[in-house]
């Protein structure tokens, strides 16, 4: 398998990283102080594939605090709200999609 970082990176608009909190699984985006947060409207975007390259370099070093970064489109509205780009983010940052044998 390729290392994301040796993968071609195309960008098409405004992105972020995103990953997996490791203790639990929370999504996570990578802030412009090399941290992450929960809050899609506090990350970082990106424009250009080298930024995108770059911010996903330092993401994936820091293994103990996220699980499996790679970056996500986002849309960037009128109003400067940042929303996720595609379904598959959309789908991420609410949650599953179905009840957990724990919650049932």
């Amino acid at each position: 398998m390729t290392s994301p970082l040796q993968q071609k990176i195309k960008i098409t608009g405004p992105s972020v990283v995103t990953a997996n909190r490791t203790w639990d699984g929370v999504v996570i985006y990578r802030d412009a102080h090399n941290g992450w947060t929960t809050d899609l409207a506090q990350a970082a975007i990106v424009r250009t594939a080298d930024d995108a390259r770059a911010l996903l370099a330092e993401s994936t070093a820091d293994d103990v605090g996220a699980i499996g970064p790679y970056i996500a489109p986002v849309a960037v509205n009128d109003n400067g709200t940042v929303e996720p780009g595609n379904l598959r983010e959309q789908i991420r940052r609410k949650g599953v999609t179905i009840d957990l044998p724990a919650s049932a």
